[in-house]
């Protein structure tokens, strides 16, 4: 080897000729095979070490039908919420042995199709999704099904028999609504996603189940759109051009209520004195908020941890039916509705 130049990798032939054994036994020994002796093992060890080897982990992966790798794929990584679930299951996933493959599917159907059969092409053990619609993302997901196992969390799509874990949508619209009720509220606005994805839908269905049920609220208002701060800030525009004003707006996400907050607070309008606000997810934003933000916080931890426990016992054979878990949400209170931060 020539001064500079690059080393060739040490092989597993390498380790064995250090050690003194056969390919076959370092690969025994390196496999965790008791089909070794003690001095043997300890010698194919201390060469590993000092060599610095490192195994095929492709190789060992293509042997053994197993690869150690989960694909997660979110809608967004830009979104706050997406990205503390994506670390709450990297977390997950190490505690349980697994890596974690991270692929955004953000655009077009065609897109997100292209992230799942390129994770299903690097042979993960299995597939944790966000579905970016209900309706758009069934082929693609049907198809990736075939070859692996896939929770569905957060969101999920229509008609196709896959695990699934998220927040209790229907409980989560209850305890916001039920504190802007003993707030004096009576008229409500809801801003939201235009219930192309799961989560938009039972969120909209949320609302107009439980404000049938409490006759001392009216909805007022509804406006949907998208997950963002842009169309809070769009949605606070028509509001304003729209008066008078609803005593409360529920928005159907945290990002959509800092939107709002920031261009209602633009336009004169005083929050909570004029309008109350809530959002939905708790993401760290909505307490940096000017006021900081009511909002149902998801137990974002909880939904990780059970759906890692979902897709080991898929990825071990269990063919029972598929299991639907909703967790509890919290409502933290904060000065968006004339509180305070617990």
């Amino acid at each position: 080897m020539g001064v500079g130049s690059i080393p060739d990798p040490v092989r597993l032939r390498d380790v064995a000729a250090a050690a003194g054994v056969s390919v076959s036994t370092a690969s025994r020994v390196l496999s965790g095979s008791d089909r070794t002796s003690p001095s043997a093992v300890a010698a194919v060890l201390a060469a590993s070490e000092r060599l610095g080897y490192r195994p095929n982990l492709v190789a060992r992966g293509l042997r053994s039908r197993s690869t150690g790798l989960a694909g997660i794929v979110v809608p967004g990584i830009g979104n706050p919420f997406f990205a503390e679930l994506a670390e709450a299951l990297e977390s997950a996933l190490r505690e349980a042995g697994l890596d974690m493959i991270l692929g955004d599917s953000g655009g077009p159907p065609t897109e997100e199709a292209q992230r799942l059969q390129t994770l299903v092409d690097r042979q993960v053990d299995g597939l944790i999704l966000i579905p970016t619609g209900h309706h758009s993302s069934a082929p693609a997901v049907q198809q990736a099904a075939l070859s692996v196992p896939i929770i569905q969390i957060d969101r999920q799509v229509d008609g196709f028999p896959a695990d699934y874990v998220g927040v209790d949508n229907r409980l989560g619209i209850r305890l916001v609504l039920e504190h802007l009720a003993e707030q004096g509220c009576r008229t409500i606005g809801f801003v939201s996603d235009d219930a192309a994805s799961s989560t938009g839908r039972s969120r909209s269905e949320a609302v107009h189940a439980t404000i049938a049920r409490m006759p001392d609220l009216t909805l007022g208002p509804e406006l949907l759109g998208f997950f963002s701060i842009a169309f809070g800030g769009k949605a606070a525009r028509a509001l304003m051009e729209n008066v008078p004003l609803p005593d409360a707006v529920v928005c159907g996400s945290d990002l959509i209520a800092l939107g709002l907050v920031r261009e209602l607070r633009a336009g004169g309008v005083s929050i909570p004195d004029e309008v109350k606000v809530t959002g939905f997810d708790g993401i760290l934003f909505s307490e940096l908020c000017d006021p900081s933000l009511t909002t149902v916080r998801q137990p974002i931890q909880d939904i990780a941890d059970e759906a890692v426990r979902l897709l080991q016992t898929r990825m071990r054979g269990d063919r029972s039916p598929a299991q639907r878990i909703e967790i509890a949400p919290s409502l933290v209170i904060r000065q968006s509705t004339r509180g305070t931060s617990p």
